[in-house]
């Protein structure tokens, strides 16, 4: 088991570190800035040992050199983006696996948001860290791929088990429920947003959340849903059409 641990960065970013108790590995999972991960690093007496980078936008990369990190930190990064990306001691493809303390994470290539994002899998440990790609409630905006694309990336996060906690890069859980909302109003997104506000409301994160609830609430990923379908006027659409529709119609909310 790893302990997980969300810190909130910049005005709704989240960085991620993680800890394996048996080896004292510690990862973080992108850097938007150095302050409050510094902080919580001395404040559990931890000490980093990987990095690891999701895609390569300035929100999720430009505290790495102000953490001045030694050359004795593992930096990942996906090979495909790694002419963006700040300095990697090992550039990755998808399918690779990554040993981390006692246990491993799989990247997956999760392009669309950017060309060349990828997701990391703790399976044992039941995480998936999505960056900007798989969101809670929702998924990025494509300024490099196209909409067939992050449907196939969304679907192979998909495939992943329920149980399965998303930890994904931006608070911007509360607006992508409110949009989903204009499209059907199914009783567990009622529910969910009624959760998400008040845990907003008490200055709570809302990130991570679990594969389950994002597949039963999550706009993005319900895109094969007939009810969807139905509710867009599109019942005879493929899957990635209709995936297609819902991001164009967040990107007009």
């Amino acid at each position: 088991m790893l302990h997980l641990v969300t810190i909130p960065c910049l005005k709704d970013n989240y960085a991620f570190l993680i800890h394996d108790a048996a080896t004292g590995a510690t990862g973080l999972v992108d850097v938007p800035e150095a302050a409050p991960i510094r902080a919580e690093l001395a404040a559990r007496g931890w000490t980093l040992s990987h990095v690891f980078l999701t895609h390569h936008h300035w929100d999720h990369v430009d505290g790495l050199p102000d953490l001045a990190i030694g050359p004795e930190v593992a930096v990942f990064g996906a090979a495909a983006d790694a002419h963006r990306l700040p300095a990697l001691t090992q550039a990755v493809a998808p399918g690779d696996r990554i040993a981390f303390g006692s246990t491993e994470a799989e990247v997956i290539d999760v392009s669309g948001h950017t060309v060349g994002h990828v997701a990391y899998w703790f399976a044992q440990a039941g995480l998936a860290f999505t960056g900007d790609s798989l969101m809670a409630m929702g998924c990025g905006r494509l300024f490099e791929g196209t909409p067939g694309q992050m449907w196939q990336s969304l679907s192979r996060l998909r495939a992943l088990p329920p149980e399965t906690l998303i930890c994904s890069g931006h608070e911007y859980t509360e607006s992508n429920a409110r949009f989903a909302l204009t499209l059907d109003q199914p009783p567990a997104l009622v529910e969910r947003l009624d959760r998400i506000a008040r845990a907003r409301a008490a200055g709570q994160p809302t990130v991570p959340s679990t594969l389950a609830e994002e597949v039963a609430t999550n706009p993005m990923l319900r895109a094969a849903d007939p009810a969807m379908k139905a509710a867009l006027g599109l019942p005879d659409a493929s899957d990635a059409e209709v995936f297609a529709t819902i991001r164009a119609l967040k990107d007009k909310f």
